[in-house]
């Protein structure tokens, strides 16, 4: 069932002076909501442990699926910039994919000038650091039916003891000293599929990407979220459906039982979805995160064509939070489309990458019969329009307020939105590492694979350092933390580093947000590169904000500092890379966009803080790598990711 109704027209759009800072006031968003029901699965267990694969370098079929890179078998290059069913270009970001091609940001402002925090020794409040999964233990979960893979988006939860990583395309299970409940469990069978691709037939099961996960202390529920794309089984190609399935847990085990909902994005007219009008048929929902209230459970994606070049705009999907909680075998979702919602200095804008915000210890928005608060940035070309993207000084607030009727038969939640002011940030430049051996590369310019001389030498190459996208959205005290990815001036180069803000945030009675800047500010290392910044916040006022740390000091290494009200502190080190990434992407076959994990986490379980990114714990030479592609088992022939997790005890 569905049916669509408009949210209401956009209302003043007057800018005020209030708390401090500049507010393009107030309004109900101008989206176009789609209400529809969705049948669950029954409650299954946990997936049986499948022992692992052998051999990280089968030479048998595929290594790499359609969306990330060309048929290695055959050897041909994959163009980025060439969209179709065979490279359905999915991960989409039009600024960076812009830059690739050479056309830089608009400079409408000038990059912030920032003082350069210091990195210093270890930090006693670290408790606790392991490995998590690796590039490898993907690779060879599901007894090796699966392809290589990169980045390793992070999802984290914690919470009941239990810790939970979630990767591209494998999840495991912890205690809270670290110690492994599961083996390495592949996504593809975790949400039921068919294999991610399996060695001996060379069928292909459906595409899963971007995974998040969270444990939600009210119910005592673990979530976990994928994107998931229909594929020939044969060719690997595309064929147009694609969903978010989340998974909920029937107890506060995570290793118990698991019910699956399957929620069409398409947005072509089918499988009872809006048709949105994406060139080429349908559309796909990019970069999916999820956040939680007291009563609704909430998923946002980027619209994007799947076949076609253009950016549509953000979408918010609304879920009662008690109905997947209870495994119920039917839901109803309220979907927002926010075409022309924000109502920016510069024009009317879309949505793009709407964080909904996390709470921890139940700290929600009781006003306007409950509100889910959201918070995104608009530098990027997805919500300016202009290639490449540019600079803003702006921050966009959104209350998604009358959450409680989530648990009525007629659900009637409004969105409204409102955008403040804030300190400027413009697109990032790519991220440089530390120079180092890649042997990926040597092996390709001396055709060592077979697939043919690429068409230029290949090198080490930087790393993917975002689009000014908002991460991970925190909510605790009234106060709304975030954090993104911003060029900056730092001892007199341009370089990678975060902005972060911390807003005082309210919801008046009819759900309209009022939000001012508590504190704001940069953090930045001279000569490198801060990158894909993640904060969680205790109530005490006290968090971390975790990051990628890399450039000419550092390989991809695991860090972060400590946050409060006050700002940062120094840089610390959780896990220091030992070499530099020498991952397909960067190179030629693999479409040339050097990717980094599109996003880190950082939770809490109610006194400690888990965070986890991703970073390079493994190195060789080329000699080694010609001897045993492996290098002992710590990478295999096209990837050497790793990630790192860790504890903070902050009271």
């Amino acid at each position: 069932m569905q049916r669509h109704q408009p949210n209401s027209a956009v209302a003043r759009s007057i800018l005020l002076f209030a708390f401090g800072v500049w507010i393009l006031a107030g309004s109900t968003a101008n989206a176009e909501t789609t209400i529809r029901e969705l049948s669950g699965s029954a409650a299954t267990p946990f997936p049986a442990a499948i022992p692992a694969g052998t051999d990280p370098n089968s030479t048998l079929g595929r290594q790499l699926p359609i969306a990330m890179g060309a048929d290695v078998t055959s050897g041909t290059p994959s163009n980025s910039q060439t969209q179709s069913a065979s490279n359905p270009r999915i991960r989409r970001s039009l600024s960076l994919e812009q830059n690739l091609l050479g056309v830089g940001p608009a400079k409408t402002l000038s990059p912030p000038h920032v003082q350069a925090t210091a990195v210093v020794g270890s930090n006693p409040l670290l408790r606790l650091s392991f490995d998590g999964i690796n590039g490898v233990g993907q690779r060879l979960a599901n007894g090796g039916n699966q392809f290589d893979n990169e980045p390793p988006d992070q999802g984290l939860c914690a919470g009941n003891g239990y810790v939970m990583e979630a990767i591209n395309v494998a999840l495991r299970v912890y205690d809270s000293s670290g110690n492994p409940l599961t083996g390495v469990t592949d996504l593809n069978t975790f949400f039921g599929y068919p294999d991610n691709y399996n060695r001996t037939t060379g069928l292909q099961g459906p595409f899963l990407s971007d995974p998040s996960c969270y444990f939600d202390a009210d119910t005592q529920r673990w979530f976990v979220s994928i994107l998931t794309f229909d594929v020939d089984p044969a060719s690997g190609n595309f064929l147009g459906p694609n969903r978010i399935d989340i998974a909920v847990s029937a107890t506060s085990n995570p290793t118990g039982n698991w019910a699956i909902y399957h929620l069409p994005v398409q947005d072509d007219g089918t499988d009872g979805t809006p048709n949105h009008g994406c060139s080429l048929g349908p559309c796909y929902g990019d970069y999916p995160h999820i956040g939680a209230d007291k009563y609704g459970f909430y998923v946002t994606t980027n619209e994007y064509s799947l076949f076609g070049t253009e950016f549509k705009s953000a979408q918010i999907y609304a879920f009662s939070k008690a109905a997947l909680a209870s495994n119920a075998p039917v839901v109803t979702v309220v979907q927002f489309d926010t075409t022309g919602a924000v109502q920016s200095s510069h024009g009317v804008q879309p949505g793009f990458t709407i964080i909904p915000a996390v709470a921890p210890n139940a700290q929600h928005v009781a006003a306007s019969n409950g509100t889910e608060l959201f918070m995104s940035s608009n530098a990027s070309q997805e919500a300016t329009g202009i290639a490449g993207g540019s600079f803003s000084n702006e921050l966009i607030v959104w209350a998604l307020s009358n959450t409680e009727s989530l648990n009525t038969n007629a659900p009637t939640p409004v969105l409204r939105s409102t955008v403040i002011r804030s300190e400027v940030y413009g697109i990032p430049p790519w991220a440089n590492q530390k120079i180092g051996d890649v042997p990926q590369a040597e092996c390709l310019n001396i055709d060592c694979l077979g697939f043919g001389p690429p068409p230029n030498p290949q090198v080490e190459g930087p790393l993917d350092p975002s689009d000014t996208r908002m991460f991970q959205v925190w909510f605790v005290n009234g106060s709304l933390w975030g954090a993104l990815d911003t060029v900056v001036a730092v001892d007199g180069q341009n370089k990678a580093g975060v902005a972060y803000f911390n807003l005082n945030v309210g919801v008046d009675f009819k759900g309209h947000p009022n939000a001012s800047i508590e504190n704001q500010g940069y953090l930045a290392v001279s000569n490198n590169n801060v990158i894909y910044p993640a904060i969680a916040v205790l109530p005490s006022g006290s968090g971390v904000m975790a990051f990628t740390l890399v450039g000419e000091d550092f390989y991809p290494s695991a860090a972060y500092a400590l946050i409060n009200s006050n700002g940062t502190n120094s840089v610390h080190i959780a896990g220091l890379g030992i070499g530099p990434q020498d991952g397909f992407s960067e190179y030629a076959f693999g479409g040339g966009r050097p990717r980094w994990g599109d996003y880190g986490a950082a939770v809490s379980d109610g006194s400690n803080i888990w965070f986890a990114n991703e970073y390079i714990a493994q190195t060789c030479t080329f000699a080694t790598y010609m001897a045993d592609m492996t290098c002992g088992g710590t990478r295999d022939k096209y990837v050497n990711w790793a990630t790192r997790i860790s504890k903070i005890r902050l009271e």
